[in-house]
């Protein structure tokens, strides 16, 4: 079972190449505007390194949302041109999912902790969910403008753990909480797939390719370019 793993949800660029639950190795880059020129040199560069062909490739994962609008759509449609051109299964994970399942592999955490990755949506709004230690959705995803008041009850009870590029411009506003805690420098990573993937292939739960979209949460809003 061999896997291609696509995350560009966020600023972050990421590819993955995992067999059986495993990571064999993968490239990212954390900088804006770069994923449409790098994604498949790096899959590409993945391929090369691991020794194997693309037809050797059993389904191909994303990241698939919620994040940023464009990224998404130059994730999801570099995995679906991949899976027309190779006839293999695709695969979606869940962004908010994924990134908890990482903080549960980087790290011991403690059963009573909440985890809470955070997403930019821009000004203080962060696309967000709850998971418990265990990586069990506690809140669904939601698109929330944080203030002094949010996550009030559920940090009366419970130590929550932020992270994510969105959490550190909520920091001044939630810290106020001792049971709020922020971890920084944690970047999404195309490796956090790993797990869901696998779980997903093992039970055959694949996408359309040809009708599956993003979730992007919100509607893409134009603006003006500034001179």
């Amino acid at each position: 079972m061999t896997i291609l793993q696509i995350e560009t949800a966020t600023t972050v660029c990421s590819v993955a190449l995992a067999k059986d639950g495993h990571v064999l190795g993968f490239r990212q880059i954390d900088a804006r505007n770069i994923h449409a020129e790098i994604i498949t040199l790096f899959i590409d560069e993945l391929i090369t390194s691991a020794a194997i062909r693309y037809s050797d490739i059993d389904a191909i994962a994303v990241s698939s949302g919620p994040g940023s609008y464009t990224g998404l759509r130059i994730g999801v449609s570099t995995a679906k041109g991949l899976c027309f051109a190779l006839e293999k299964p695709l695969i979606a994970v869940e962004t908010l999912g994924a990134m908890a399942q990482g903080m549960i592999d980087e790290g011991n955490i403690d059963t009573n902790t909440l985890l809470c990755p955070m997403i930019d949506a821009r000004r203080m709004e962060v696309y967000t969910a709850l998971f418990d230690s265990a990586g069990n959705v506690i809140k669904n995803t939601t698109a929330e403008i944080i203030n002094e008041q949010s996550f009030y009850e559920t940090l009366q009870n419970n130590q929550v753990l932020f992270f994510g590029d969105g959490a550190e411009k909520c920091r001044e506003v939630l810290s106020k909480n001792p049971n709020a805690q922020f971890v920084t420098g944690f970047v999404n990573s195309a490796t956090y797939l790993t797990q869901k993937a696998s779980e997903k292939f093992a039970n055959r739960d694949f996408e359309d390719v040809a009708y599956f979209e993003p979730y992007y949460l919100k509607d893409f809003l134009v603006t003006n370019r500034k001179v």
